[in-house]
């Protein structure tokens, strides 16, 4: 197996105090649900806007680009506006290694699920690469990601394992 970083890195976070989480929670409580409404709002003004861009945008490929860069990157932005928020399972099993073994093993299952499906007709391929988020992991570890995913038949990718863990099928490279 590839190690794309310090192995050091990919050992699980700290637990995080109780207290600490206990506020982000309840701040989470009141700001989330106004990112979900400014980012509607915000795909809203895009949508309209978009609307009368297409008439532009009929002669120039440029502006097209551009404005779908533009408008992507917005809405990804609004996003990131709760990426401090703690969720109630997150809360309830901070430092539950048991959990988060859990919570790795069902998503490598389920992208194993996806990408080992056989390919329909008129339908699109499976997926070959995935991400699983730290949020899955944060109490085991990325190094366990790897474990699972490697006996599953995964590859590692280069990661950044203090937001992911990127992994490729590996069994897409063979002819079918």
């Amino acid at each position: 197996m590839d190690v794309y970083e310090d192995p050091v890195t990919w050992t699980a976070e700290p637990v995080r105090p109780r207290w600490q989480l206990a506020l982000r929670f309840a701040g989470s409580v009141v700001w989330f649900p106004v990112v979900c409404v400014l980012w509607v709002a915000v795909a809203a003004v895009l949508l309209v806007v978009g609307m009368f861009a297409e008439v532009i945008t009929a002669f120039s490929s440029t502006l097209e680009r551009r404005f779908i860069e533009a408008a992507g990157g917005t809405v990804l932005r609004v996003g990131r506006l709760a990426s401090w928020c703690v969720s109630w399972p997150e809360l309830r099993h901070e430092g539950d290694a048991d959990y988060y073994k859990a919570r790795v093993d069902k998503a490598v299952a389920k992208w194993t699920a996806r990408a080992s499906a056989p390919v329909e007709p008129r339908k699109p391929r499976p997926p070959v690469e995935c991400a699983i988020p730290m949020r899955k992991y944060r109490g085991v570890g990325g190094w366990y990601v790897a474990e699972v995913a490697l006996a599953q038949g995964w590859e590692l990718r280069p990661t950044d394992v203090g937001k992911e863990v990127r992994l490729w099928w590996s069994a897409a490279s063979r002819a079918d």
